[in-house]
């Protein structure tokens, strides 16, 4: 049917490239005919359907721009779709001489189907990780040509993570949902590097043998291919460029790259007095590699990447030499309504927002995310684990080879991050065979075969150079604590979360055995109540506590940062310690109180008082701080001013929980003030609110403003005030946005929403965004608001 589908659009375009010829291959190559790499967005003018039936419909195309998913699905997804969808483009072809066309595509979910003018050219399985055509032998010179993607998101087995959707613990959004470049490059280029299919090679690969303060050295590996009809005398110089402008220029050796053939070029590097990459001081280098051939540059490439040398014992994680215990969390990549269709943008706030919430390291859950959100966990100083697709599920076969295939390229893609420090080559919560984890191990050491090149494993498997356990794998009330295998570091992949909720089930999620009580889990909606918000931060209060307990605890990760959607449950997934929508629980807060302050950015003293002060709020105040002090006012008048106290659950906390007691509610104003050395360094204010009378407007950018050249999608907040402008925490208001001025955006969520806790939230999606966009909220009983976005 698909093949008949091809044959009518081909009709219907009418294109008679019949009669067009290809271009031939041109014997001019070098400086006689230089071509310079031209990458492109390949993003905009997308037609688009959706085959609800098995009926195509030639006239009924929507026109789209990317990332895309193949449908807006609502809050809850109980019932994803999935099936069959049809991407295609027309775009017009101007080869020049020695000129090559590759589309590189950074992840369509999860079968997609290329075809060029008609042609059958690719097909790719999986949906978390890029691949690249060469579309140069399929196109037609000086004409119009047309890219068709057929992407089949539907149950399939042999995919990692392979599981159905109706039993998966995430979903699997359809469509070309990241971002799409047209690269043109000269015949002799530097390939791509999951494209080259070259161990240890292809593209380009950086890695630092030694690294000290005073010095660091290492090499640069350069994969060219000459698709020329000549063989040519090459060579690549490479310069490494800092922060502050230090510019470094090393060359090869010439070398003869034959006609049709490649070959590695390898240049040793030093760099003097390196300003190396951490999580407080990510010091970042701009490496750029050309191919010359006598003085004229065929291609380059640049990249930003990071010195930094990480190493790993049985009891702990050192970096630069100095030991650091990894606090962190896990990430889901999902957005509200549009899926995994997300900005550049977008992944760059949610990093910036667990960079926030005082974590130095992020578990992709449960597949590779963007290279997007890898570049800005290197900006930023986070410290990553990469993980290949995978849950609960395995199965011998085509799944298995595409796993390892997984593993490749995860590994080429994400090599140069110095964000990235382990790699999980394992399949989360998967019942592997020997086989299967010895050959994942052997691929990752044959890609990276460097002594800093660590392995993770959810099973105690001595081919993983790190455990990575969820703490509900173990058994209460020590957990992993008394684990004690000789020279086997170990890293708390997931807590707070499970143990919690159904501590019997085991790793089934859906028996649901032994639940405790709604209010005593961590799946709190932030709607939930303060009582419940509550039990939430203090059962991952107590969790970080006894993780601290294990003496082979090299680090932790939560579960997790932000509420999402399970293929398989009919409400959210929320013990994020923020919700969907990206705003704060006060677990959050929690969190952020255990970093140092002025330790380095995002590193601010803070202090903050988890209650609403309300009528129905408790008179228990609890105030989290990374101060030395507190003092606790209500009113202005002083209650108390105390250091912190520990007891069972905080004993080994950096910075535990300051507690206060009042014996009735009175309304008003509660301020607590946080000291170092005893001087006032942080505040924070609660009153207890009014009556709702505005609202107030304002856009999360979290870092990064809306991109002007190319797609976003930003988060819309409605914000329920009194009269003083404090948050109104029991508003409900249905509240309805609108656009009324602006080219280029359009709004998408449900609309009008309910404020939950005050807050009602709407997603804005823009495209070239040049021009201001104004938007208005109104809600029953409230004067209507508007902002200006600029």
């Amino acid at each position: 049917m698909l093949q008949q589908l091809k044959c009518i659009i081909f009709v219907c375009l009418t294109l008679t490239f019949f009669s067009c010829q290809p271009l031939p291959r041109s014997k001019k190559v070098g400086g006689q005919q230089q071509v310079s790499r031209e990458v492109i967005n390949f993003g905009n003018d997308w037609q688009f359907q959706r085959l609800e039936t098995t009926t195509y419909q030639t006239d009924d195309w929507d026109t789209v721009f990317l990332p895309h998913t193949v449908k807006i699905e609502p809050l809850i997804v109980n019932d994803q779709w999935q099936g069959t969808s049809l991407y295609r483009k027309n775009f017009n072809v101007d080869l020049r001489e020695n000129q090559k066309y590759f589309f590189h595509f950074e992840g369509v979910m999860q079968e997609a189907r290329i075809n060029i003018n008609d042609s059958l050219v690719r097909i790719h399985k999986g949906g978390y990780l890029p691949f690249t055509i060469d579309a140069t032998p399929h196109l037609i010179n000086n004409s119009e040509n047309t890219i068709e993607v057929e992407v089949i998101n539907i149950d399939n087995s042999t995919i990692p993570p392979g599981k159905p959707l109706a039993d998966l613990d995430f979903n699997l959004y359809g469509g070309i949902y990241r971002n799409v470049q047209l690269i043109k490059t000269n015949e002799i280029h530097i390939t791509d590097a999951v494209h080259a299919e070259e161990v240890n090679g292809g593209g380009k690969l950086v890695h630092f043998d030694e690294v000290s303060a005073e010095r660091a050295s290492g090499f640069v590996k350069v994969h060219v291919r000459n698709n020329s009809e000549t063989a040519e005398e090459l060579q690549i110089r490479t310069s490494l460029t800092s922060e502050e402008g230090s510019k470094m220029t090393f060359l090869t050796p010439v070398q003869n790259v034959s006609s049709g053939g490649d070959r590695h070029f390898i240049q040793e590097i030093a760099v003097e007095d390196p300003q190396l990459w951490s999580p407080d001081d990510p010091n970042l280098y701009e490496l750029r590699v050309e191919i010359l051939s006598g003085k004229e540059v065929l291609d380059e490439m640049s990249i930003k990447t990071g010195i930094r040398k990480i190493e790993l014992t049985g009891t702990a994680f050192y970096l630069n030499g100095e030991e650091l215990f990894i606090n962190g969390t896990n990430r889901h990549q999902e957005y509200p309504y549009v899926g995994y269709a997300i900005s550049d943008a977008a992944n760059y706030r949610d990093a910036y927002k667990i960079k926030e919430a005082g974590f130095n390291f992020v578990r992709l859950s449960h597949y590779p995310h963007a290279t997007s959100f890898l570049e800005a966990c290197d900006e930023l100083g986070l410290l990553v684990m990469n993980a290949i697709p995978g849950w609960q599920y395995y199965e011998e076969g085509e799944f298995v080879e595409n796993a390892l295939q997984d593993v490749k390229d995860m590994v080429r893609r994400d090599r140069n991050h110095p964000s990235v420090v382990f790699w999980e080559n394992s399949l989360n919560e998967s019942g592997m065979t020997d086989e299967f984890i010895l050959k994942a191990n052997k691929v990752l050491k044959a890609e990276l075969p460097y002594e800093n090149t660590f392995s993770a494993g959810w099973m105690d498997h001595p081919a993983y150079d790190l455990f990575i356990p969820a703490r509900q794998h173990a058994k209460p009330p020590s957990y992993w604590n008394d684990y004690n295998k000789p020279d086997c570091p170990i890293l708390i992949a997931e807590y707070g979360d499970w143990e919690y909720y159904a501590q019997n089930a085991g790793f089934n999620q859906k028996a649901f055995a032994d639940l405790q009580e709604e209010e005593r889990t961590s799946r709190q909606l932030r709607g939930a109540g303060e009582k419940r918000l509550l039990q939430q931060a203090l059962n991952f209060q107590e969790a970080t506590n006894s993780n601290l307990k294990g003496e082979q605890t090299i680090g932790m990760s939560n579960w997790l940062m932000f509420d999402y959607n399970r293929g398989y449950a009919d409400d959210l997934e929320a013990s994020g310690i923020s919700d969907i929508f990206r705003i704060p629980k006060f677990s959050y807060y929690f969190y952020k109180s255990q970093k140092p302050p002025n330790s380095g950015d995002f590193s601010e003293p803070m202090v903050y008082i988890a209650n609403y002060w309300q009528p129905n709020s408790t008179t228990d105040i609890t105030v989290y701080s990374n101060t030395e002090e507190v003092a606790l006012y209500l009113n202005d008048q002083l209650i108390e001013r105390k250091k912190p106290e520990r007891d069972a659950f905080s004993d080994e906390l950096w910075y535990p929980p300051y507690k206060f007691s009042l014996s009735e509610f009175t309304p008003g104003e509660l301020r607590a003030v946080g000291f170092i050395n005893g001087k006032e360094v942080a505040t924070h204010i609660v009153r207890t609110p009014g009556k709702a009378s505005k609202i107030e407007l304002s856009i999360d950018v979290s870092g990064k403003e809306i991109a002007r050249e190319t797609s976003d999608v930003v988060f819309v907040y409605a914000r329920i005030l009194d009269e003083n402008g404090d948050l109104v925490h029991t508003a409900a208001n249905p509240v309805t946005f609108r656009i009324t001025g602006g080219e280029n955006a359009e709004l998408i969520g449900e609309n009008p929403t309910a404020s939950e806790v005050g807050i009602a939230t709407i997603l804005l999606r823009t495209k070239d965004f040049r021009d201001p966009v104004k938007i208005e909220a109104t809600a029953e009983d409230l004067p209507s608001t508007s902002m200006v976005i600029k």
